[in-house]
């Protein structure tokens, strides 16, 4: 959490607060898209963990084909008007899914299509609005803004998930995806006001189509050099792609171990779902300051492990339940509880994690790279999605829902290992000049 005086200059930072609040919208539509159409594809479609793993693969495969060509993207426009572009793009392809449902054509397939629309979407505007807020906040005020950011995303995912319950209980899945088009539209609204003088990148007129080709190839070299060689963003880069595999492997396995093995409802679902939002926001507020006390570096390493065994705990509920087996709609009281608990402790890590790692790499990356580096790292993220989500669902469907729990838990703790062994053990958030013994850029 920032101090009363940062609070203050981010207050005065023009713009800053119609970011914000148009993050927190869509933040909060995204939460109920999330929990929607994991229920869309489980019970309305009839789906098992295979297909919500394609489904989630669907979503993240555009970070896949095209990720490194939106960073050279982003770092040669203007970074504002990408955004409101691609947030209205993001709301008509969500809205196609309540559309298809009405029309009685929808299927896994569909639903695959329109995330990958909206995954492509969200891509350029993610890549866009992380590589904005550097021109719109100091950098030394940066850890405050992505706390500020972290902690109504933490609220978002509170709420969300216990709304979308509700609203799938009541309405049915399909519905309930259209709060998150609504929010992208209002985001995109909040975001044109913004008002900022922003620099156009200084390129070279003209040119042959190879030599086009050349640049943006050039391009993309020197975004990929500047996290890979770099001694402390190359670690931290690493161990994030093996962090986003493992989540994926979850997040295939989370929504069939709820709903079939625990017996949950979309609503008792919903609800232990919020306690990881719960945690996100007290994460959220004490994470910077964490970081400064203790060093970004040791804290992200403490907060993986913690990763590791929040989805450890929640591989523990199906023992909770009675022993009839049938806990009905709660899981027997005890096993939704358990499940509700590695939630939370899910929620805190990531919310102390995200704006410490955030303000980090934003901070030792100079303007001209902002846009690369952000879509190198979270390109290669995604394409672990990509890849680990369908296998997540294949060792789920196999091996249990736990025992893939268990795997993903188990190879996160042994990345949290890597990463106390490495310099990134030693990274402060006040690193903005410790970059001289790192490649130049190129």
């Amino acid at each position: 959490m920032s101090t009363p005086a940062g609070a203050a200059s981010l207050r005065s930072a023009t713009g800053f607060g119609r970011l914000w609040t148009a993050a927190t919208a869509s933040a909060f539509g995204s939460y109920v898209t999330v929990l929607a159409v994991q229920v869309l594809v489980v019970e309305v479609l009839d789906g098992d963990a295979v297909d919500v793993g394609l489904v989630n693969a669907a979503r993240w495969l555009p970070y896949l084909l095209v990720g490194l060509l939106v960073g050279v993207l982003v770092d040669r426009v203007r970074r504002r008007p990408l955004m409101v572009l691609t947030d209205v793009a993001a709301a008509l392809a969500l809205a196609v899914i309540p559309l298809l449902a009405a029309t009685g054509h929808l299927s896994v397939g569909a639903v695959m299509a329109a995330l990958a629309a909206f995954g492509t979407a969200t891509l350029v505007g993610d890549a866009a609005s992380q590589s904005f807020l550097p021109r719109l906040v100091p950098r030394p005020l940066l850890g405050a803004a992505h706390a500020r950011l972290g902690q109504a995303d933490a609220v978002a995912q509170g709420s969300g998930p216990a709304l979308a319950g509700a609203v799938v209980s009541v309405l049915g899945a399909p519905l309930a995806v259209l709060v998150d088009a609504v929010s992208y539209l209002t985001s995109a609204v909040l975001v044109a006001t913004v008002r900022l003088a922003e620099p156009r990148a200084d390129r070279a007129p003209g040119g042959s189509a190879r030599a086009a080709l050349r640049g943006v190839r050039d391009d993309v070299v020197e975004g990929l050099r500047w996290v890979y060689r770099h001694p402390t963003l190359r670690p931290m880069a690493l161990s994030t792609h093996v962090w986003f595999a493992c989540a994926a492997v979850t997040g295939a396995v989370l929504a069939p171990l709820a709903l079939r093995e625990l017996g949950l409802t979309a609503a008792t679902l919903g609800l232990a779902t919020a306690a990881a939002g719960l945690g996100a926001l007290a994460g959220a507020s004490v994470g910077v300051r964490l970081g400064r006390r203790l060093g970004v570096g040791r804290l992200l390493v403490a907060l993986r492990a913690g990763t590791g065994l929040a989805w450890a705990v929640m591989a523990l509920a199906p023992a909770a339940l009675p022993a009839s087996g049938d806990g009905g709609a709660w899981g027997g009281g005890a096993a939704w509880a358990v499940f509700a608990a590695g939630q939370l402790l899910l929620g805190v890590c990531m919310g102390a994690e995200n704006p410490n790692e955030m303000a980090y790499r934003q901070t030792v990356t100079p303007d001209r790279l902002q846009g690369r580096m952000n879509t190198t790292m979270r390109s290669i993220n995604r394409a672990a999605i990509v890849v680990a989500a369908p296998l997540g669902g294949l060792l789920g469907d196999a091996a249990g829902y736990p025992t893939a729990l268990l795997v993903a838990a188990g190879v996160v703790l042994l990345t949290a290992g890597a990463m106390a062994a490495s310099r990134l053990r030693g990274a402060h958030l006040d690193d903005e000049h410790a970059t001289a013994d790192s490649p130049g850029p190129g």
